[in-house]
């Protein structure tokens, strides 16, 4: 029953492209003044933000600051509820003056109910200040809609656990910011073709990951692919410019900085 239930997801997603694409696309503007891309909620809504926040970080190579997510009650929250945390509206506010928000960042608050005043709160302050703001929630009609500039209302329906919102509302939430972190990053050029081609090798794995996307990305055999990871300085971007533009490191270091971080732009 719950499978069946969860395969409803996608389609009522499907209902809001426009206004997700168009959201995405102030992000990427709030990128590119060196604003910032910023989720609150509370309960498993905060806790989703927090997490597509936190995995941008070693997936697309970012500042921690570029992308956050806010919880009503603050970290120890993640774990454990904070009474009454997110009845308050100038918990939020707080919140956001901490982070110094301005014009030229982007916040979504996210809300299954629509309506938690931790996220009104924070909407209304963040147009206050001008940033761009969006309200994702999932009921039509709902009230965190009217306090925000684009409204993501996905109709998730009842849940099998009636009011368990970890459920279809959860994944439909994680769905959605999925869409708008990816596509946001691909649009300020964290991505070439479908590789993560900023991902940071931190660790051996994601030192494989790095040399086989080279190889993916130019063609080369795999020797050739780690020859010039390491002539790179472990840097995937710069790679597979000084393969595919054959080119020496330190050009392949210039074309990308001129191409603000694209690779297609840098070749």
């Amino acid at each position: 029953m719950m499978n069946e239930e969860d395969q409803s997801v996608p389609h009522v997603i499907q209902e809001e492209l426009s206004v997700i694409a168009e959201v995405t696309k102030r992000a990427i503007a709030s990128f590119k003044q060196g604003g910032r891309l910023i989720y609150i909620g509370a309960g498993t809504s905060g806790r989703l933000g927090i997490l597509d926040a936190a995995e941008c970080v070693p997936t697309f190579g970012v500042s921690p600051d570029m992308v956050v997510g806010l919880i009503a009650g603050g970290e120890r929250a993640l774990i454990k509820a904070v009474e009454g945390a997110e009845d308050s509206k100038d918990l939020a506010v707080n919140d956001l003056k901490a982070l110094h928000l301005n014009a030229f960042d982007t916040v979504i608050g996210i809300a299954a109910s629509g309506r938690t005043p931790y996220v009104i709160g924070g909407l209304d302050y963040a147009r206050e200040v001008g940033a761009t703001t969006a309200a994702l929630s999932c009921n039509k009609g709902s009230k965190i809609s009217e306090h925000a500039e684009f409204k993501i209302e996905v109709e998730t329906g009842p849940e099998v656990l009636t009011g368990s919102t970890r459920l279809k509302a959860g994944t439909a939430q994680k769905l959605v910011l999925n869409m708008i972190s990816t596509a946001s990053m691909i649009g300020v050029g964290k991505v070439y073709q479908n590789l993560m081609v900023d991902v940071q090798p931190t660790n051996e794995k994601l030192e494989v990951r790095a040399k086989r996307m080279i190889a993916e990305a130019t063609g080369v055999d795999e020797q050739t692919a780690a020859r010039y990871f390491d002539s790179s300085g472990g840097h995937v971007k710069t790679a597979i410019v000084m393969i595919l533009a054959d080119v020496p490191h330190a050009e392949a270091v210039e074309r990308l900085e001129r191409a603000n971080g694209f690779v297609r732009d840098a070749l």
